[in-house]
């Protein structure tokens, strides 16, 4: 990674004590200066406005699967990738001091935070769940209502930061739960190369006919390139078209990775090379 200013302001979509904000700590240490943002509009507006230098966007959860609205923020940004960092989401029952499992009658997060945690509403089925815009953020609702029979779901670390109560830890379905969190700079920004960087994130737009995604992926293999993730997303204004996000473990500098971009050429539209960085797998 780039050397990171230890006055470098790190923006992040959420409240305080949001998953993002975590990972933006384990990722640049427990020191580094966060800036809470309410929308991933916001946060990819953040650095133009003047409010942070660095964004930390999340791509990509194990449970859920692609973050779409940031891969599409992050094709409309003029920002490079130059880190990656993955975090483990662990999801607790977070109620006000005095609270009780047994007298909460409903429970309120994140729409993905929810729907992460069936295992547990279909075992308390009289408890309703309600959708809140954010994991920390209902936390600190709950605090602010003081109803007992109100509780959220969010990290351990968002209810030590508002004095709330756990009151069951780990209730999330599949223990295998991580979210993969890109760290943006200002393109104009990158002045050289991350040393020993071996993932490389990429977006490519293809010809509508048959075969055209085969022929730009076979270039990766031809190379022994692992390819690691792949997003598509619609072209707006033109239907049934759509540009692909990859992420391949090389670096943009690796020789094989040089070679399987020239071979890509003939078999593209578009292709915009968005960062190389140590991958956070």
């Amino acid at each position: 990674m780039h050397n990171i200013a230890p006055t470098a302001r790190v923006a992040f979509q959420g409240e305080s004590a949001a998953f993002s904000q975590i990972a933006a700590r384990k990722l640049l240490g427990e020191g580094v200066q966060t800036i809470a943002c309410p929308t991933f509009e916001s946060l990819f507006d953040s650095i133009a406005e003047g409010r942070a230098d660095l964004i930390l966007a999340p791509l990509e959860n194990t449970l859920a699967g692609p973050v779409l609205r940031c891969y599409d923020l992050l094709y409309q940004s003029a920002h490079t990738m130059i880190g990656e960092v993955v975090l483990r989401i662990s999801h607790c029952v977070i109620g006000c001091p005095g609270s009780s499992l047994d007298g909460i009658r409903r429970i309120q997060s994140h729409p993905v935070a929810l729907a992460q945690c069936e295992r547990f509403f279909a075992a308390h089925p009289f408890i309703s769940k309600a959708v809140a815009e954010d994991t920390a953020g209902s936390v600190r609702q709950i605090m602010e209502l003081g109803d007992p029979s109100v509780a959220a779901i969010a990290s351990e670390y968002a209810a030590s930061e508002y004095g709330a109560q756990i009151l069951v830890s780990a209730v999330e379905d599949d223990p295998n739960n991580f979210t993969r969190f890109a760290l943006l700079q200002p393109t104009h920004c990158v002045t050289e190369a991350i040393p020993d960087a071996d993932a490389t994130t990429l977006v490519l737009t293809v010809a509508n006919q048959a075969g055209a995604l085969f022929h730009a992926l076979e270039p990766f293999a031809l190379n022994s390139i692992d390819l690691m993730s792949l997003v598509s997303r619609p072209l707006v204004g033109t239907p049934w078209h759509y540009r692909f996000f990859f992420e391949v473990a090389a670096a943009a500098s690796d020789p094989r990775m040089v070679k399987a971009l020239a071979e890509l050429q003939p078999c593209i539209v578009e292709l915009r090379v968005l960062g190389s960085y140590h991958s956070g797998k």
